[in-house]
């Protein structure tokens, strides 16, 4: 599923239909279009935080290491 959703993204992007954007794409497009959907989502949070960056996402075993080295200071 992640596949087609990806070149339907790089199809859209560049104004082509998917089946165009398989046989034409390289992996240079591909990483092209990561790096710009990642950028247009955090400029997407920022902008809907009033320009604050928002706290990374962290797992709940993340969150209690920090928490154990914050205590042991």
């Amino acid at each position: 599923m992640a596949m087609i959703l990806t070149i339907d993204t790089l199809a859209t992007r560049y104004g082509m239909l998917p089946s165009e954007a398989l046989l034409r794409g390289s992996t240079f497009d591909l990483y092209v279009m990561d790096a710009a959907v990642s950028y247009h989502n955090y400029q997407q949070k920022k902008a809907s935080n009033n320009g604050v960056e928002a706290a990374p996402e962290l797992s709940t075993e993340e969150m209690l290491e920090i928490m154990k080295k914050a205590r042991s200071k």
